[in-house]
């Protein structure tokens, strides 16, 4: 379905050329490689699951965190360690517990008696990828101390501000089919996850190539870095110069305030989703070689970064509507501009 925009009105981020785009420098080309080594470098260890890896690297240059939502043992740890590696960056695992509290992941302040004054010591949350492993099973006064730092990249302690390294990038992971003694997190935390992603299990000729692959030795001992904390950082910025149409601007709006009408929903996107979901459409076209976004960057982009912001009504959620469901419905039904 087509929208009756007639023109495409540009915002400008980037020196145009007078066919109206960026020339592609040979830095921009060399920032290029190094993003699409992540990739190469993860599905060195995670086999048969490019489409995930994919959207964890656009969660990545875009600055978000992504939630995953699997059960055990399909790789969610493996592929936390073997980004943290491939950008050379400084890796954390928190275990979550119901006795986990907020000062275990941020840090706290101790009385040295040598100095004769109190020192912060630094919590496991100053890293480059923190894996906050079974995030549902820690209580939501904890699960707000982490989500707060994911916010702000920052740990206010007593007043002071300690920044966080950069780039730092959270993958935390939820098992969705066991809630015994789990905290489930409330929309509004749910809100501050760029993505909700899932590995799911591999197919059988890919799990075989898994088998096989660590017959003698696991090949995350062998992977080595391809970019720097500090390039990933670089790839950040770049990816805010991406030009975006006011045309996409209005589609993206269009389409967050259609789920604010669902008669389904109880609430629809915030106002945060659409800046993430704007921000992640500039990465997509950033890396595959645009320095524009598309409408079927911002259509491919719905569903893993809208969907879990979804807060469905009793009926619907009893019901068995599914929020992916209810985003593919709305796709069809909103104008998209030429």
């Amino acid at each position: 379905m087509t929208s009756t925009t007639p023109t495409l009105t540009p915002l400008p981020t980037t020196t145009e050329t007078a066919n109206g785009h960026a020339p592609q420098s040979a830095e921009y080309s060399d920032l290029h490689a190094l993003a699409a080594g992540i990739e190469t470098n993860l599905s060195r260890v995670i086999r048969g699951k490019e489409e995930s890896i994919s959207l964890l690297i656009l969660a990545l240059l875009s600055g978000g965190h992504v939630l995953l939502e699997d059960v055990p043992g399909t790789g969610k740890t493996t592929l936390a360690r073997a980004l943290a590696r491939s950008i050379d960056g400084e890796f954390r695992r928190i275990q979550f517990t119901p006795d986990l509290l907020p000062a275990d992941i941020t840090g706290s302040s101790f009385y040295n008696p040598a100095e004769n004054r109190f020192e912060f010591r630094r919590g496991p949350v100053f890293c480059n990828v923190l894996l906050a492993d079974e995030i549902n099973r820690t209580s939501p006064r904890t699960q707000s101390a982490l989500l707060e730092v994911m916010s702000e990249n920052q740990v206010s302690i007593e007043g002071r501000a300690q920044p966080l390294p950069s780039p730092f990038f959270v993958i935390a992971t939820q098992n969705p089919i066991e809630y015994h003694g789990t905290y489930p997190l409330p929309e509004a935390q749910l809100d501050r996850f760029a993505m909700r992603l899932n590995l799911g299990y591999p197919d059988e000729t890919h799990e075989v190539e898994i088998l096989f692959s660590r017959h003698e030795s696991d090949p995350l001992e062998g992977l080595s870095s391809v970019i720097s904390p500090a390039q990933v950082h670089e790839l950040q910025e770049q990816v805010k110069t991406t030009r975006v149409d006011k045309a996409v601007a209005e589609y993206i709006v269009r389409l967050v305030s259609a789920t604010r009408k669902d008669a389904r929903l109880r609430a629809g996107i915030s106002t945060r989703g659409s800046l993430i979901l704007y921000r992640i459409a500039q990465a997509r076209a950033w890396r595959d070689g645009r320095d524009f976004v598309l409408p079927e960057d911002v259509r491919a982009l719905a569903a893993p970064v809208l969907a879990h912001r979804l807060v469905l009504d009793t009926k619907a959620r009893y019901g068995g509507v599914q929020q992916e469901t209810i985003i593919a419905e709305l796709l069809e039904s909103t104008p998209v501009p030429r």
